[in-house]
C-alpha cells in the first residue's frame, strides 16, 4: 500500500518536537502543505509561531505525539533527545505501537542506534534522517537529508521527508547509516568554516576588504559554499555601521559536530588532521564566550578587534 502524499488529502498526522532554528521552519513547512502538525517546545512564543500557520499545540511531549504517524525530532544533542522521548513527560510512552520517530538531529551512530533500540522496545520505529541546510532552506523544503532506516518505517516517514528535501540520499538501511554520512558531510562543513575564517582574518590583517575578498574568491577555484555564505557575516562584524549579525547556526552546534567527527574517526582509526585542528579552533571560541553566537563569529578569534566583540552579534536566545 503506497505510503500517504499531501495530494492524496490522506497525510500522515505529524508531530514536531523542538521548534529552534531548524524545527520551526520545518513544522511551517509541513502545516503549510496539508499536512495535519502538532507541535511542541518548551518557548511558548516559538509554539505561537508554528500554531499562526495552522500547526495545534501541545504543552508537553507527549501530548504532541498522541494519535500521530510521524514524529520529526528536531532537537540539539542526544540530551534532548533523551529527555522528550524518555523524561517524565517524554514521548515514547505516549506513541502507538507503529509509529515512526524521525530523528533529524546530529547525534552520531552510537546514540541514534541506541536511541533506535530503546524505541523498538516500545514497539516504535526510528528513521535516522540528520538534515543539511540552514533555517532558510528548511521553510523552502530544500534540505538535504540523508536517511538510514528499515524500508517500511522509511515508507511511513517518506511522505514528510520529500515534503521536507530537495535532496533525499537513502545511505543504509539501519539507523545510525544516516549520522554516518552526516558526520562526513559536517566534517567537510566545519573545515570549510574553518578555513573561511583564517581566509577573512589574514585578509583583513594585510588590509584588504575582507567583502572584496570574499566576492572575487567566492566566484573561482577556491570558492565554497561555506565561504560564500559565512564569509559575508564574518566581514560584517568588522563594519562599524553593521547591523548585528543574525544567528543562523550557533557555533556550539560546531563544537557538538566535530566532537562526533573525531571520535568516530578515531574509533575507525582514520586519522583526520584537518577535523582535529577545527574542533580546536571552535573550542577556543566556546571557551572565548562565542558558544550561543552565529558560528561566523569564529573568526574574531582570529582576528579581533573592538568591533568585533561578541555584541555584535544579535541576543543568542533570539537566534538558537
Amino acid at each position: 500500500m503506497p505510503a500517504p502524499t499531501p495530494e492524496t488529502g490522506n497525510s500522515p498526522r505529524t508531530a514536531v518536537i523542538g521548534l529552534g532554528a531548524m524545527g520551526l521552519p520545518m513544522a511551517r513547512r509541513l502545516a503549510a502543505g496539508a499536512f495535519p502538525v502538532t507541535v511542541f517546545d518548551i518557548d511558548a512564543e516559538r509554539r505561537a509561531a508554528a500554531i499562526a500557520v495552522g500547526a495545534a499545540e501541545a504543552v508537553t511531549p507527549a501530548g504532541a505525539v498522541r494519535g500521530a504517524d510521524v514524529v520529526v525530532l528536531a532537537v540539539r544533542d542526544q540530551a534532548q533527545v533523551d529527555s522528550a522521548l524518555f523524561g517524565e513527560t517524554g514521548a515514547a510512552g505516549a506513541l502507538r505501537a507503529g509509529a515512526v520517530v524521525v530523528l533529524t538531529s546530529t547525534v552520531g551512530p552510537v546514540a541514534a542506534r541506541a536511541t533506535a533500540a530503546a524505541l523498538a522496545e516500545r514497539g516504535v520505529r526510528l528513521v535516522d534522517a540528520p538534515v543539511s541546510g540552514g533555517p532558510t532552506r528548511a521553510g523552502e523544503g530544500d534540505l538535504l537529508i540523508v536517511v538510514g532506516a528499515e524500508p517500511d518505517a522509511l515508507d511511513t516517514a517518506r511522505p514528510v521527508l520529500e515534503r521536507l528535501a530537495s535532496t533525499l540520499t537513502v545511505i543504509g538501511d539501519k539507523p545510525g547509516d544516516g549520522q554516518a554520512l552526516k558526520a562526513i558531510n559536517q566534517l567537510l562543513a566545519g573545515v570549510h568554516i574553518a578555513a573561511a575564517a583564517e581566509a577573512v582574518a589574514l585578509a583583513r590583517e594585510l588590509g584588504l576588504d575582507p567583502r572584496t575578498v570574499i566576492d572575487s574568491l567566492s566566484r573561482g577555484a577556491a570558492g565554497s559554499f561555506m565561504f560564500a555564505d559565512r564569509g559575508p557575516r564574518m566581514a560584517q562584524v568588522y563594519e562599524d555601521e553593521a547591523d548585528p549579525v543574525e544567528v543562523r547556526s550557533r557555533l556550539d552546534i560546531f563544537v557538538k559536530d566535530m566532537g562526533i567527527v573525531t571520535g568516530i574517526a578515531k574509533d575507525a582509526h582514520v586519522p583526520v588532521p584537518l577535523a582535529s585542528a577545527a574542533e580546536q579552533l571552535y573550542l577556543l571560541g566556546e571557551r572565548a564566550g562565542l558558544a550561543a553566537y552565529d558560528d561566523s563569529s569564529i573568526v574574531t578569534v582570529l582576528s579581533p578587534n573592538t568591533a568585533a566583540r561578541p555584541g555584535r552579534f544579535v541576543n543568542p536566545a533570539k537566534g538558537s
